[in-house]
């Protein structure tokens, strides 16, 4: 049906008056809220920068992951002043268990990027753990901070650009070990855990140690959950090197068979990576001992360090921050530096352009996460086992510091 000419002009007017009438009504506020009205103060997000932290808080490195939790939860403090907000958005902190296995860390995880939409993952206690958790980084197009998992292959030959890497990794750890013990022509034979943490550190410090012009003669590798070592100890006897160099993780350590079976009565020296408090009352024994360690408490003489002390004692009964606190505190400062530098932009492709190659300080001094491989570059510790006054363990004394030049380790992600 066409409309009059007459009909026509109303029908105009009809649509022009409810155009103003609208449009007065938005000017008055009564527009619907969007999102995006919720979301945004003019171009940045106002909504909460959620992390989420996976840990062994169960499981046989539960150690390590509390001390990585206490360590994050004040690294966060730390950086944002007690605010816990970077640029007006809030920092929320989901942490889950991993249980120490890594299924439940792929549950875990795809848990907190789907259900809790999370920006970051730091983690995880175990490398068997995090390397299964990797991949879903780079699907989702996430941020992971790795703390304090050390097998070279994170960094390396499973390496996605989502990762960077505050802990240590293994090729560190024995730059470090090698350093302390080995001369040419010293034969040396290994014990460590048979799993990538295990086989990495024993690859990386058998390429240490013959570059110094050492030999390792043997390689021993026992199931991590193990209680007995007495089979695997006498096969290291039998090869009679000059070091037992042994690499080791979780609260099941080798030293009281060791010592039992008068390992350093036979000629053989051992040698170690000093590992958290809780351990150091078995190696009594080994007092006299050299070799090195991620960190102590006593070692690092910095500001953040001294903060990280007094705050922790404070808090934990007067506890002091052990062997992977201040790993836990260093991811915090990592991600909050970052979020700092894109002005609260939470943008995976902009993280990884503004943390390439950024330096941060941290409870060991100056960090820096290598462009290459996204490995923090940082000190460790030449020390000897000493016996104290009042302790019912030996702690480990600075020889000195291994400076992040020295340690730097190859880049395996090529």
């Amino acid at each position: 049906m066409k409309l009059s000419t007459s009909k026509k002009a109303y029908f105009g007017l009809f649509v022009l008056l409810m155009l103003f009438i609208y449009g007065c009504s938005s000017e008055n506020g009564d527009k619907p809220e969007t999102k995006a009205d919720t979301d945004t103060v003019g171009n940045k997000s106002t909504e909460p920068i959620k992390i989420g932290v996976l840990a062994s808080l169960t499981g046989g490195l539960e150690s390590y992951g509390k001390q990585t939790v206490r360590g994050f939860e004040l690294g966060l403090e730390y950086a944002t002043d007690g605010k816990m907000e970077v640029d007006g958005r809030k920092i929320e902190f989901i942490i889950e268990d991993t249980e120490t296995k890594a299924e439940v860390a792929v549950q875990k995880a795809t848990k907190l990027l789907e259900d809790d939409k999370v920006d970051f993952l730091v983690g995880s206690s175990s490398s068997g753990d995090t390397l299964a958790v990797l991949p879903l980084a780079e699907e989702y197009e996430k941020i992971m901070v790795v703390e304090p998992a050390a097998a070279d292959s994170i960094t390396g030959a499973e390496f996605n650009k989502y990762i960077f890497r505050t802990a240590r990794n293994s090729s560190q750890d024995a730059v470090a070990g090698a350093a302390a013990i080995v001369k040419k022509g010293v034969k040396i034979a290994t014990l460590a855990p048979d799993y990538s943490f295990g086989q990495d550190g024993v690859a990386a410090f058998k390429e240490a140690a013959i570059k110094l012009g050492g030999e390792i003669i043997h390689e021993e590798y026992v199931d991590p959950a193990a209680t007995d070592f007495t089979s695997n100890i006498q096969k290291i006897i039998d090869q009679k090197p000059d070091y037992l160099y042994v690499i080791w993780a979780g609260s099941n350590t080798p030293w009281n068979q060791i010592m039992d079976m008068k390992v350093q009565e036979k000629g053989i020296k051992i040698s170690t990576g000093v590992a958290d408090i809780a351990t150091l009352p078995t190696m009594k024994p080994l007092v006299g001992m050299e070799g090195f360690t991620v960190y102590y408490h006593e070692l690092p003489n910095n500001d953040v360090n001294k903060w990280l002390v007094e705050e922790h004692k404070k808090r934990h009964n007067g506890d002091v921050p052990d062997l992977f606190t201040p790993g836990g505190m260093s991811a915090a400062l990592a991600i909050v530096e970052a979020l700092k530098k894109t002005d609260g932009d939470t943008d995976s492709a902009k993280l990884i352009e503004t943390m390439e190659g950024m330096s941060f300080e941290s409870p060991k001094g100056t960090m820096t996460f290598r462009p290459e491989d996204h490995q923090a570059l940082q000190s460790l510790y030449a020390v000897k086992l000493e016996n104290r006054e009042g302790l019912d363990y030996p702690v480990p004394v600075l020889i000195r510091e291994l400076t992040p030049e020295e340690t730097a380790p190859p880049i395996r992600n090529k």
